[in-house]
């Protein structure tokens, strides 16, 4: 609409029924423009609000030496989800009782764990073992 004065400027809202929504405060003259202003704040909170980032969180894969194959297919697609997501996963191997005397076992299940998750995770913490569980970090690629 070009350069106005300000009273034709609001004449010119009220006859659209709109308001007039000063856009560029600091330039010389100020930009202006009609609109609906209730319309315009919602479309800029709403694009405010898409821009927040992603918090990355630490999810926990748990297993036991004898855990069944199926078992162990059902979590790794759960990981993957988790990773997918850009989260980190503890895959931890919990040993009870008297199976702490197989930790070779515990640690083929953190070994197959890890070999069918390298195509989308990386390793931040190799395995190691603390205590009655051994656990590893993965991070996504």
């Amino acid at each position: 609409m070009g350069v106005m004065p300000t009273e034709q400027a609001l004449a010119a809202a009220r006859e659209a029924d709109l308001d007039l929504v000063e856009v560029a405060p600091n330039e010389r003259p100020p930009v202006c423009r009609i609109m609906d202003f209730g319309k315009f704040k919602y479309q800029q909170k709403k694009k405010h609000g898409k821009s927040h980032a992603h918090q990355t969180k630490i999810k926990e894969i748990r297993f036991r030496p004898k855990t069944g194959e199926h078992d162990i297919e059902f979590k790794l697609n759960q990981a993957r989800g988790f990773l997918s997501h850009k989260d980190k996963v503890i895959v931890s191997v919990v040993f009870r009782g008297r199976e702490i005397a197989h930790v070779d076992e515990g640690r083929r299940v953190i070994e197959h764990v890890m070999k069918q998750l390298e195509d989308i995770a990386k390793v931040e913490a190799s395995p190691q073992q603390q205590g009655k569980r051994i656990t590893c970090t993965l991070v996504p690629r």
